[in-house]
């Protein structure tokens, strides 16, 4: 990891760059002091994937997922368990189909839950279905080699 790294404010789309030394210390936006990474799953839509992938040198988890989906709505808390736990080491957003068809195609993702992990704005790796969070940890780690989980 570099020195500095840049998170985008999930409040003002502001992006900021923070001492990644300094990213247990509760960094805030330097325009609208939101919390940066205050360990919540955020909304994606086609307006700020771009800018939030792309400007976010944390890898970016997410959840591909539909409204009338029963295994989706089961899954979300463990989502944001994962959030919780993993907030300072990657950043986890949703993505709902219908909302947003448009990343639907551009990901060309099939059934719902998916999920995608994506690294300097590539996919890295992708995994269907709703599981477990010790699965879903385990299936970050062997990815993304976390620390501390």
């Amino acid at each position: 990891m570099s020195e500095n790294l840049q998170l985008v404010c999930p409040n003002c789309q502001t992006i900021n760059r923070v001492p990644a030394s300094r990213l247990a210390d509760g960094p805030r936006c330097g325009k609208c002091q939101h919390e940066l990474l205050d360990g919540r799953v955020r909304d994606l839509t086609s307006v700020s994937f771009n800018k939030v992938v792309n400007n976010t040198d944390l890898p970016v988890v997410i959840n591909f997922w539909a409204s009338w989906c029963g295994h989706c709505r089961n899954f979300e808390p463990v989502f944001d368990e994962a959030a919780q736990k993993l907030k300072l080491q990657v950043r986890l957003f949703r993505i709902e189909s219908e909302e947003e068809p448009e990343l639907i195609r551009r990901f060309a993702v099939m059934g719902m839950p998916t999920h995608i992990i994506l690294q300097n704005g590539r996919e890295i790796a992708r995994q269907s279905g709703a599981m477990q969070l010790s699965l879903l940890m385990q299936w970050l780690d062997s990815y993304l080699k976390l620390n501390s989980i």
